[in-house]
């Protein structure tokens, strides 16, 4: 990326003005903060009213959080600890790291979105490939950051299959439905760093994208950046103290035979702070086939 204190924004990273974010103008989602506590432990009561509220908010958006989610608060320390200490790196030591990523520049010549990210696939079948992916990409030294990841994304899988549940229910279908279908997920672990910017009105740290997987599992940090288009508008998602933000991918979506959405969404940096955030993309096994339960298909009486 080039260096962030300069003055000028480097052409490359200065997006159409039709695509710019308009800073006076960002309204809040206003999706829900849902207490995961009571659906955990098996009150029924709680359930469906957890599950009301996922309906409601995957039928308009396909954002809500969570709170009391089980995630252990040191887990998500470590992981953004080594994060920090992998971009604090020098450019060229962090380019030579396979799943580093400095805005694409490598691919495409305009439009690069103000960030550097760092992506690694984990896989349920086998957790250890985490380390593996960590130690060929950065020797021995790179085993505690490794295994912190790895802790992490088994706590996000854990977490994904839990509110995979709740999915189900929300749709009136049987409990395990789609957790039977991600048991054996290869999901994607990404970690976003967006620089201090000197022109953030000129640019995105994220272009306006949807997910093409299935659940994404966000923690963000307090400076937030996070914004929706809901309703012709974009709307922010605010961070909340130890919440996760939830939102339902493309092929989410086609599960559920489109009633739940895959909304866009895009990412903003700012002038004064550097954002961090931690994004966990639950993808079924590749060898599945991605198509609705039949009870909801029998249900629906056709597929879309």
């Amino acid at each position: 990326m080039a260096p962030i204190s300069h003055a000028k924004l480097p052409e490359a990273f200065v997006w159409p003005e039709r695509d710019r974010p308009a800073f006076a103008a960002g309204q809040p989602l206003n999706e829900p903060v849902i207490d995961l506590a009571g659906f955990l432990a098996g009150d029924e009561n709680s359930t469906q009213l957890a599950a009301e509220l996922v309906s409601s908010a995957c039928r308009k958006h396909g954002f809500f959080q969570v709170v009391n989610h089980g995630v252990d608060a040191e887990l998500t320390s470590a992981a953004l600890h080594h994060m920090d200490e992998f971009f604090r790196q020098p450019q060229h030591e962090k380019k030579r790291v396979r799943g580093f990523s400095d805005g694409h520049s490598h691919r495409f010549a305009s439009k690069l979105p103000w960030k550097e990210t760092l992506s690694f696939p984990f896989h349920a079948s086998d957790p250890t490939l985490v380390l593996d992916h960590f130690q060929a990409a950065m020797g021995h030294h790179s085993f505690s950051s490794g295994l912190a990841f790895k802790e992490y994304c088994e706590a996000m899988t854990e977490l994904s299959l839990k509110v995979s549940e709740l999915l189900a229910i929300s749709l009136g279908l049987e409990r395990m439905s789609f957790r039977r279908f991600f048991e054996d997920s290869s999901s994607i672990m990404r970690c976003n760093y967006y620089p201090a910017c000197e022109k953030p009105e000129l640019t995105l740290g994220t272009g306006p994208h949807c997910d093409p997987t299935s659940l994404t599992i966000l923690h963000q940090d307090h400076v937030g950046g996070l914004e929706v288009f809901a309703d012709g508008k974009w709307h922010l998602v605010s961070p909340k103290p130890a919440a996760l933000v939830i939102n339902i991918g493309d092929t989410f979506m086609a599960l559920t035979n489109g009633k739940y959405k895959s909304c866009l969404h895009r990412a903003v940096v700012k002038k004064e702070s550097e954002r961090r955030s931690l994004a966990f993309f639950l993808c079924p096994n590749k060898e599945k086939t991605v198509r609705p339960p039949e009870e909801l298909l029998r249900r629906d009486g056709w597929r879309r």
